[in-house]
């Protein structure tokens, strides 16, 4: 397996470095129906933006993954979102919509590295609980390698789209990522 060039970074095997992952991802490696690289990176510079910039990745190779509380009566789903990030997740249209809330946002911090157990801004769809919906954007579908978290702040995930949207629970749905501005 030849490792991708993408940005600056230094990619290998993810099953080589569980160390640079939450134990759920790690966990969730052997499942997957295509291959993964993980690279290090400075935590601080974790989020997608900062990250680009740093290690030359452009936004349109990086996917972001938020978590949605979505709100029936009194029943809570969390579900998963995954859009470029050159684009918004529709959380108030189409997630809502889809998942037949009266009412979703984003799930409260603590409540998304609790239920996740990964680190906040490393959130990934990778090693999520399997009740959980996986809803992926059909552009991050047909992604040839996207970057997403490794569910810590210390390192990335390069996976492709096809990949993703293959995982346990995983929707493709067309328009869940917008447009910015």
């Amino acid at each position: 397996m030849t490792a991708p060039q993408l940005g600056t970074l230094a990619w290998v095997p993810a099953a080589d470095r569980p160390d640079l992952l939450a134990a759920p991802v790690a966990a969730a490696l052997a499942s997957l129906t295509g291959p993964a690289w993980v690279a290090e990176i400075d935590d601080d510079l974790a989020d997608t933006a900062a990250f680009g910039e740093a290690y030359r990745v452009p936004s349109a190779a990086s996917a972001n993954c938020v978590v949605v509380a979505a709100r029936r009566g009194g029943e809570t789903t969390l579900a998963a979102c995954l859009v470029l990030a050159t684009t918004r997740t529709d959380v108030n249209g189409l997630v809502r919509r889809h998942l037949g809330a009266r009412k979703a946002s984003f799930a409260p911090q603590d409540v998304a590295v609790a239920e996740s157990g990964m680190a906040y801004g490393g959130i990934t769809p990778v090693g999520l609980p399997p009740s959980w919906p996986v809803l992926v954007d059909a552009a991050v579908a047909a992604g040839e390698l996207l970057v997403v978290g490794s569910g810590t702040r210390g390192s990335k995930l390069a996976v492709p789209g096809s990949v993703l949207a293959g995982l346990p629970g995983a929707e493709v749905l067309d328009g869940l990522g917008q447009p910015v501005g």
